[in-house]
């Protein structure tokens, strides 16, 4: 009798065990599995579906884009990822033809690449910067098998800085990231960054990867986030070797000793709007923040260009010589 309830109860729970570790790999190949489909892949601006973008505007953005693009082809870099894995990361380098130290390194959202950042690239080469924008492991020319979400790249980023000053001791760096990327910036800003670093501006981050998955099961799915979220936090540990759990932007800006702008689309609804605040009250250093009427995800720069770079070049300016 003791020994069937055993073996019933041992059975239900081996059911139990398989259902979990099943819905934690689903999630993760759906959400954190390079190449996969992802209805969480960033939402793509869209002049035409979003009337708060003068189509005429970004049109002539676009093509302004395109021909600096021509007229300014970047040269490859690559260094080797400082952990275990050893990955070859890549970037694309924009060096500035003016004589400068002052130096930007932009970072790209989820499942994108560094092409993305292109706009961010010829703000930042108007006010003589060189340019440097990475691909995330698991993105664009980089290797890697797993989307990090900012957590595994935030030494990623430490890494470019570091092969920045190794070429001029003396750059001066402000560092920018879009959605993902804003959030791999602020992971980083708490640990211990190199004197050098000036600035930093995040657009479209998210708090922690916990509250925006948990967002886009609720709003793409309709799913609660309890055991979804549980299971692929165990998932995401076997197969990446780190915890969705622990990944959080808040945390560490906590301890950043960096000044940060805070930059956020008011219908942003990828990465919900009230992100912003959260993410404000948290740091601790000498911070503004920018709010864009009308701007969706990562559109603020699209909304109100001038408004944008004006508070961009307000905040930066401060801290570079």
């Amino acid at each position: 009798m003791k020994r069937g309830l055993f073996l019933k109860t041992a059975a239900i729970t081996g059911i139990a065990a398989a259902s979990y570790l099943a819905v934690g790999n689903y999630f993760y190949d759906f959400a954190l599995k390079v190449k996969g489909e992802k209805d969480f892949e960033d939402e793509e601006a869209d002049p035409e579906k979003n009337p708060a973008i003068d189509s005429e505007v970004e049109a002539a953005a676009q093509e302004a884009d395109r021909l600096f693009l021509k007229e300014n082809p970047p040269v490859e870099r690559h260094i080797i990822s400082p952990d275990f894995k050893k990955l070859r990361l890549s970037a694309s380098f924009y060096p500035n033809k003016e004589t400068s130290h002052k130096y930007a390194i932009l970072f790209h959202g989820y499942t994108g690449s560094n092409e993305e950042m292109l706009r961010w690239v010829r703000g930042f080469s108007k006010k003589n910067f060189h340019v440097l924008t990475p691909d995330f492991r698991g993105h664009g020319q980089s290797e890697g098998n797993y989307i990090g979400m900012g957590w595994p790249d935030r030494f990623d980023i430490l890494a470019w800085i570091d092969a920045v000053i190794e070429e001029d001791s003396k750059a001066e760096i402000v560092l920018l990231g879009l959605s993902m990327g804003a959030a791999a910036v602020m992971m980083a800003s708490g640990e211990t960054l190199p004197n050098n670093v000036k600035v930093i501006v995040e657009d479209s981050g998210y708090s922690t990867v916990k509250k925006v998955f948990s967002h886009q099961l609720d709003e793409i799915f309709g799913l609660p986030a309890f055991p979804i979220m549980n299971a692929a936090n165990t998932m995401t540990k076997l197969r990446a070797g780190y915890a969705l759990f622990q990944a959080s932007a808040i945390k560490q800006i906590k301890k950043s000793q960096t000044p940060i702008l805070f930059i956020h689309g008011k219908d942003d609804t990828f990465v919900p709007f009230r992100m912003l605040d959260d993410l404000y009250n948290a740091a601790r250093v000498e911070k503004e923040k920018l709010v864009v009427p009308g701007a969706g995800h990562g559109e603020s720069i699209m909304v109100a260009p001038q408004l944008y770079w004006r508070t961009v070049w307000d905040f930066v300016d401060r801290f570079f010589e």
